[in-house]
This record gives C-alpha cells, sequence and structure tokens, in this order.
C-alpha cells in the first residue's frame, strides 16, 4: 500500500472514530487552524465520522482567505501601471478587490501572470531587463521563506527591476487572538503541520501552558485529522494541555533551523491585519530595512490604500469559527465561486469554497 493509500485507508479511519468514540465523555469544539485540513474533513465527512457534540471549528489557516483586501487593492493599483509585470500565484488573481481582480484586469490589457514559484518571477525580471517585474506574494510561515529566498538572490544579483509586494501572516498570534477573544469557543486545535516543518513546535508552548488548550500538530490526510484529534480529545478528557506532535514523519521537533535563519536574514514581524479578523499583533512579515528597496509598496508608494471589507460578507465570522459556510444567507446565493463576495469562497482552501463543492447540496 502506497504511503497516501495508507493515510486514506478506510479502516484505519474506522477505527481512529471508534476510539474517539470511545474517549469521549462530553461535548468538545475543537479548530483545525489549517485550510487543508478543513478541506480534508469536509471531502471525506471526517466531521460525520464523530461523536455528537464534538464540534469542528473551521479556523483561518488559509493564506488567499486571511489576505486584506487592501493588499489586493495594491496589487491591482500596481499591475494597472505602465512598464510593469505583476506575477502571482493562481488564486491571487480571482480574489475580489473592491471594485474588480487581478484577472478582470488582466482581461483588460494588464500584464498579470501566473507563476509556481517566486523564483519564477525572478527569471521573468532578468528576461526583462526594461521593465519592472512585481511578485505578489501572501502565505503562511510556509512560503515566507521561499518569497525570501527570492528576495534574497535579488539582492545578491543586483536585480533592480524585482520588487515584492509581500503580506505574510505568522500562526501563532492569531490562535493567541482567538483564545483572548471574548466570544471564544475554542477548546483544541489542530495545528498546521507544514507551518511547524518550517519553524518547529516550540512556539505554541508557552500557549498551551497560558491558556490550558492543548495543541496538536496534525497532517491532512483522513487518518492524519483523525488522529490528531483522537489525541487532543484525549488531552482534553484527561485534563491535560500539552503541545502534541502527531505529524512526525513530517515534523522535526526544532523545524527547519536554514529557512528560519533565512525569515530573519530577509523579514522583521509587524503588527498586520488579517481579512475579517483585524489588526493581529506581531500577526506578520514584512520586508525588513536590509531588503526596503524591493519592497513594492515603497517603490510604488501604494503602502497608504486603505479599503473596508463588504458588509454582506461574513468571513470574518467563518474565520473565527462563530458561523458556519452554509449558515450565511449570502452562501450559494450572492456568493458562489464563480462569483465570490470574499476569499473565503474564492480560495482552494477556503471553508465556503470547500462546503460549495462538497455539501452545497445538503445544504439546499
Amino acid at each position: 500500500m502506497s504511503l497516501q493509500k495508507a493515510f486514506r485507508d478506510p479502516a484505519a479511519a474506522k477505527r481512529l472514530s471508534a476510539a474517539i468514540a470511545a474517549i469521549t465523555t462530553r461535548p468538545w469544539n475543537i479548530m483545525e487552524v489549517c485550510g487543508g485540513q478543513t478541506h480534508s474533513i469536509i471531502k471525506y465527512g471526517i466531521d460525520q465520522l464523530l461523536p455528537e457534540g464534538v464540534n469542528l471549528i473551521h479556523g483561518p489557516g488559509c493564506p488567499v482567505c486571511v489576505t486584506p483586501l487592501e493588499y489586493i487593492d495594491k496589487a491591482l493599483a500596481i499591475a494597472a501601471l505602465p512598464n510593469v509585470i505583476l506575477c502571482s500565484f493562481g488564486d491571487m488573481l480571482r480574489v475580489p478587490g473592491s471594485r474588480q481582480d487581478l484577472l478582470g484586469l488582466k482581461a483588460e490589457g494588464a500584464d498579470v501572470r501566473i507563476v509556481y514559484s517566486p523564483t519564477d518571477a525572478l527569471e521573468i525580471a532578468r528576461k526583462h531587463p526594461n521593465q519592472e517585474v512585481v511578485f505578489f506574494g501572501v502565505g503562511f510561515e510556509t512560503t515566507a521563506p521561499t518569497i525570501g529566498l527570492a528576495a534574497y538572490q535579488a539582492k545578491q544579483s543586483q536585480l533592480n527591476n524585482f520588487s515584492l509586494l509581500a503580506c505574510h501572516v505568522r500562526v501563532p498570534p492569531v490562535i493567541e487572538a482567538l483564545l483572548d477573544s471574548p466570544d471564544n469557543r475554542v477548546q483544541g486545535f489542530l495545528g498546521a503541520g507544514h507551518v511547524c516543518t518550517i519553524m518547529g513546535c516550540g512556539e505554541y508552548v508557552p500557549l498551551a501552558e497560558r491558556y490550558r488548550v492543548p495543541i496538536v500538530i496534525t497532517g491532512f490526510e483522513p487518518v492524519d485529522v483523525l488522529h490528531g484529534l483522537y489525541a487532543c480529545i484525549k488531552q482534553l478528557e484527561e485534563g491535560r494541555f500539552e503541545v502534541e506532535n502527531a505529524y512526525r514523519r513530517v515534523v522535526r521537533e526544532h523545524g527547519n533551523p536554514a529557512a528560519q535563519q533565512l525569515l530573519r536574514q530577509v523579514f522583521e514581524v509587524v503588527d498586520r491585519n488579517w481579512r475579517g479578523l483585524g489588526t493581529i499583533k506581531h500577526g506578520g512579515l514584512a520586508l525588513n530595512d536590509d531588503y526596503r528597496d524591493f519592497n513594492a509598496e515603497r517603490r510604488f508608494s501604494v503602502d497608504a490604500i486603505a479599503t473596508q471589507e463588504p458588509v454582506a460578507c461574513r468571513s470574518g465570522d467563518v474565520l473565527k469559527g462563530l458561523l458556519k459556510p452554509s449558515e450565511c444567507s449570502e452562501f450559494g446565493v450572492r456568493c458562489t465561486p464563480e462569483k465570490p463576495l470574499g476569499a473565503t469562497m474564492v480560495s482552494s482552501e477556503g471553508a465556503c469554497a470547500a462546503y460549495y463543492r462538497y455539501r452545497r447540496l445538503q445544504h439546499g
């Protein structure tokens, strides 16, 4: 049996589901932080395998979903300039800004390109020395090292027609903000394994101790998620609140030191606005002073752009676990993947997109 099949094995999932039922004595609210975990839960019906009262809350771990509207508008403003090539990942082109999205701007003639890596954008800059090439990069600690590497390589090679519109966010501060919220309902977390692949598990230990919540680092396949849920519920039932690594085949305790060194070299920790959640203290990464010449916000003077979130979109309530996507009155009516009101319906990892793809017939 291949590794992938082993972690999608129905018999193994059934055994874990039964084990969870055997140890559960009361209701629990558990948040899966990552959008990849959310999609696995909805796609494979993992939530429907759990005992009554075990409620899964879909967290803010989709990088596209939490990118603030103002950064979409900044990307649009830069892409609309003459002599600019704006590059980004495919998901970002469909995220609606205040008036349109990057895909619409591309249809109007702007040079907007989908790339698979920030280093692809570096190559485009080398091939077009008379044009400004901007990479619009978002994401968590997982993707930040690759974008930091692009900045490092651009500086080393003195590639002066390349810059970054970088909007990176950090997971531990948003977990702390959710736990500090007066309407918090989360009693345990499934941590995102890929983030810990880079950063390790150490940042979560003070949170688990201070807020008395178990944080179990898990993967993304069905058996991974169920294993993480079992470990989390077992801690809750036993009154333990620890950081537990249930994704040892990928995550090492101290993460990837080389990637962490690159992050420290290129970025600095800043307060960051998260879409739907507001400003999170120490919740983001921005290019530091050593790399200010590669900062597209500074180069194109778009740092003052500010926006208002659309009132009809309730993605913030979804990201805080206060609302299931199907409970939103706009779900599947005015908000669909073809015409999304907010990023949680656009992104392939968004909770609303997952419900629309796998559950919309169940919810009418």
